[in-house]
């Protein structure tokens, strides 16, 4: 296959990793492949991003958050 006829797949500027234990529990927000901050909530990735200089409209869209070890709704370790 060559790189005319491949599929574009464009990687999320954001990257929310797995659920660390603490007290609260909380997750890694990378942006552009750097840490950026740890999140308890959805609402702290929003701010950990927009900290960094990026905007995020919809958390459900693949090409603006990447999530990594459970989705939006996944803030307790397994």
């Amino acid at each position: 296959m060559t790189e005319s006829s491949s599929p574009y797949i464009s990687a999320a500027r954001v990257t929310v990793l797995r659920v660390h234990p603490g007290n609260p529990p909380f997750r890694i927000v990378e942006v552009d492949g750097e840490v950026a901050g740890r999140a308890t909530s959805m609402t702290d990735v929003l701010f950990v991003a927009a900290a960094a200089g990026v905007t995020v409209h919809d958390l459900d869209d693949p090409e603006a958050v990447r999530w990594v070890g459970g989705g939006k709704y996944t803030w307790r370790p397994h």
